[in-house]
């Protein structure tokens, strides 16, 4: 079976994006930036949700490209390109860079797709992530947190039925105040 772990920035009060998809507060510093590239390498496969794929989409296939590209940029853009994914969307048509599209119901495929062999899965993405974590389908919550308030926004959790207990697993502090804390599900 599957390790299923939602990984993303969080501001202190509890958000992936400030009002209006703002992610300007959450620019990493070359640590976390390589924290994350090496992330995506040991992933054996992307769940993405529309927005972000579309963000992520629209800049990283190609920014190894780009002028003034830095080694580290150019590394995580290969490894971008190269790790599976997998986008679920009833609105985007078309998908591409070693990515399959998923039409249907989510929490079916998640538990499908758990259910393989395979290497770690993350998920990223609020609405499918809270989807997930609805359904009790997350197994680790990997959260980077910043040392900012942004007010509002994007909430990293979601609202829920049942409590779920968590225990912790590791932390680790980057420059800039950022803190990496890492929950793991108890069931």
């Amino acid at each position: 079976m599957r390790k299923l772990t939602f990984a993303m920035n969080m501001s202190l009060d509890g958000y992936i994006a400030a009002p209006g998809d703002d992610l300007g507060w959450s620019v990493p510093s070359d640590e976390l930036f390589q924290w994350w590239s090496d992330r995506v390498d040991a992933t054996g496969l992307a769940l993405y949700g529309r927005k972000l794929w579309e963000a992520m989409s629209s800049h990283w296939p190609t920014a190894d490209k780009q002028p003034g590209a830095t080694p580290a940029a150019i590394e995580f853009a290969g490894r971008w390109r190269d790790m599976p994914k997998v986008v679920f969307s009833s609105t985007t048509s078309t998908v591409d860079w070693n990515t399959r599209l998923v039409t249907g119901d989510a929490v079916t495929e998640i538990t499908r797709l758990k259910a393989d062999d395979g290497g770690p899965m993350d998920i990223v993405g609020a609405t499918l992530a809270a989807a997930a974590m609805r359904a009790g389908q997350i197994d680790e919550y990997a959260i980077v947190t910043h040392p900012v308030l942004v007010g509002g926004g994007t909430p990293f959790f979601t609202a829920l039925d049942n409590w779920v207990n968590l225990s912790l697993v590791e932390t680790r502090t980057f420059p800039d105040g950022v803190l990496l804390t890492r929950y793991e599900t108890r069931r």
